[in-house]
């Protein structure tokens, strides 16, 4: 199968001039990095790619140092062995590119898995930040519409290989990726339609995002969230049909100290329906939390 060419396919990839592409973990990634201030990391979820921080990374360049890798397998990054496309395996794969480009991130970010793989990072010692904000966080297995299509397409593709290049072909079909859209609970711009287009149609970037969610494994990581001393966001789009927004209140029981911060009218794409509100929200808690920390202590 062949990924994503930059040369042929990267040509109308939004905020173009701020790629670059790095060696790291035994990969080429494909990242991009605009801003100064603060290092802030976003991490996209599974199946997605840079492209969806096409809106938002532009506003939150204006106050920060931002850094948003494609995953690997996903987009324009370089897919490593099926073993490594687990949640630990990323998360550890994420930390040496942080460590090659130099990075310590202030604040993170992640959408849906990507929340997962930001909190597993924290976890492992492999980033501190003083803030983890989860966009629709995927800390629970799977529910709602995603469950009932990807879970299993994700367990037949261990079995044959030839799932991606089904998915992508059926992805061809004319209306194929707005249902898809529509079933997460968000409406996007149709800019956003034609990259999702543009990933889907490309059985290696399937690829990898099946074998993603076949060794998507988040029972370690529940089990071993109450150690988390980041202080953590949870933003729930109440829309969403992808990660229902109970998640984040089972979130909240095992910690307590999370915050939650409800998305109404939004869905699962809520920071590509509305990126403007989601970087004030962002600006809000990243603010409330420098205060706290520069309080002096009683």
């Amino acid at each position: 199968m062949s990924g994503l060419v930059w040369s042929r396919d990267g040509g109308d990839w939004p905020n173009r001039s701020a790629s670059v592409f790095v060696e790291a973990a035994g990969i080429r990634w494909h990242v991009q990095q605009m801003g100064e201030g603060p290092s802030l990391l976003l991490i996209h979820g599974t199946g997605a790619a840079t492209h969806s921080w096409r809106d938002l990374l532009p506003l939150l360049a204006e106050h920060f140092s931002v850094v948003a890798p494609d995953l690997p397998g996903h987009g324009f990054t370089q897919s490593p062995p099926s073993h490594r496309l687990s949640l630990p395996g990323m998360a550890a794969d994420i930390g040496v590119l942080l460590r090659k480009l130099e990075i310590r991130p202030d604040i993170a970010i992640g959408h849906s898995a990507g929340a997962a793989i930001s909190a597993r990072m924290c976890l492992a010692g492999r980033m501190a930040p003083r803030l983890l904000i989860a966009l629709n966080g995927a800390f629970m297995p799977f529910g709602g519409v995603a469950n009932h299509l990807f879970s299993p397409l994700a367990n037949l593709l261990v079995m044959n290989p030839l799932v991606p290049r089904m998915f992508a072909w059926q992805a061809s079909h004319a209306g194929a990726v707005e249902r898809l859209i529509a079933n997460t609970g968000s409406t996007i711009d149709r800019e956003g339609i034609a990259l999702y287009r543009k990933l889907v149609r490309n059985p290696e970037h399937v690829a990898a995002a099946l074998r993603m969610m076949a060794n998507w494994k988040l029972e370690p990581l529940l089990h071993d969230l109450p150690r988390l001393t980041t202080a953590l966001v949870l933003m729930a789009a109440a829309n969403d049909r992808s990660i229902l927004p109970e998640v984040a209140g089972q979130v909240r029981e095992i910690l307590p100290s999370a915050v939650i911060e409800r998305l109404p009218g939004l869905g699962h794409l809520a920071h590509e329906e509305q990126p403007e509100l989601i970087a004030r929200l962002i600006m809000k808690y990243a603010q409330a939390d420098a205060a706290e920390q520069a309080a002096p202590c009683v």
